[in-house]
């Protein structure tokens, strides 16, 4: 299965060299936020760091001025608690699944936390609907956290770990800590695709998404000199399967839009490439990036294997 594919790609990243090998990081991360369904005493890695879009956004978007909001039902009425939490989805996100694989809760959103330590010591979610790795990307619908923003925030989390538990193991548990990476459909949807600052002009396809990639791998290597290592990278799933696009180009008669999945494949390939490259330029780094577009056709190619009956709608809306 697609899913199970991406989730042993995953943990055979985490599982390379860990070791618990400082008592205080076990004693820290005990203290840690209530427990999640399946939660482990024994997680395979420390905690769980989430940098990303309304695709793992928890609730960080409930803090602010937006209207990519999830804070209403439908929203959450199939979650575990039965009501909306932020999260743009009726149940869990792929992020509650990893964490409860990795033995570790569901990972808190950084604007509730209110800087509490023993509450981000198992992990922390940044991510902000709307955002971008592009800084305007997906402005027009409010607030937003963008890509930048968020690793200042992961930043400033790292500090508090060194000022509460010292340098030497604030360190080893963000070396020994995965790093889950989500983002770049809001650079097309609410910006290439829409051709804002006339971009489409100054920039064809294959230049934005070098543009795209070039800018993610300065963030990651921000993280990796704050001894960041293991990092997962998502690529983008197949746009122009969406049902809002769909409608967009009738033409199609209900076919996938080749326009936009050939430039979002090409996204995927830039940022592949940027992936393969920083793994031979950072000493001890595990980095791996992650297929979302295939995995995503061989759902909708595939549905009746994995449930679903209707792959070309959505439930509301577009």
């Amino acid at each position: 299965m697609a899913f199970s594919a991406v989730l042993r790609a995953f943990l055979i990243l985490i599982s390379l060299h860990y070791r618990k090998s400082s008592a205080q990081v076990d004693i820290a991360i005990s203290d840690g936020p209530a427990p999640s369904p399946s939660f482990s005493s024994s997680p395979l890695v420390p905690a769980l760091f989430v940098i990303g879009d309304s695709s793992v956004d928890c609730g960080t978007n409930n803090f602010l001025g937006t209207f990519a909001r999830a804070d209403r039902p439908p929203y959450g009425r199939d979650f575990d608690t039965h009501q909306p939490t932020g999260r743009f989805s009726n149940g869990r996100i792929p992020v509650d699944y990893l964490a409860l694989r990795l033995g570790l809760p569901f990972v808190p959103n950084y604007l509730g936390l209110r800087g509490s330590v023993k509450d981000m010591i198992r992990g922390v979610n940044y991510a902000s609907a709307g955002a971008g790795i592009i800084f305007s990307s997906g402005s027009e619908l409010g607030q937003h956290i963008s890509l930048t923003q968020q690793i200042q925030q992961v930043t400033d989390t790292f500090q508090q770990f060194t000022l509460s538990m010292g340098e030497e193991v604030a360190s080893d548990l963000i070396s020994k800590s995965v790093f889950y990476i989500s983002m770049g459909t809001n650079d097309y949807i609410h910006y290439y695709l829409r051709n804002v600052s006339n971009v489409q002009t100054l920039y064809l396809p294959w230049r934005f998404n070098q543009f795209l990639a070039q800018t993610m791998k300065r963030e990651i290597k921000n993280l990796y000199n704050d001894n960041v290592r293991k990092v997962v990278v998502m690529g983008l799933a197949p746009m122009g399967c969406a049902p809002y696009y769909l409608w967009m180009y009738p033409e199609t008669n209900g076919e996938c839009v080749d326009m936009i999945n050939d430039m979002i494949l090409e996204f995927n390939f830039e940022m592949r490439q940027m992936v393969e490259e920083l793994a031979q330029e950072l000493v001890g780094v595990r980095i791996i990036f992650c297929d979302a577009f295939q995995a995503s056709m061989d759902i909708m190619e595939n549905h009746d294997r994995y449930g679903f009956n209707v792959t070309a709608e959505a439930c509301c809306g577009f």
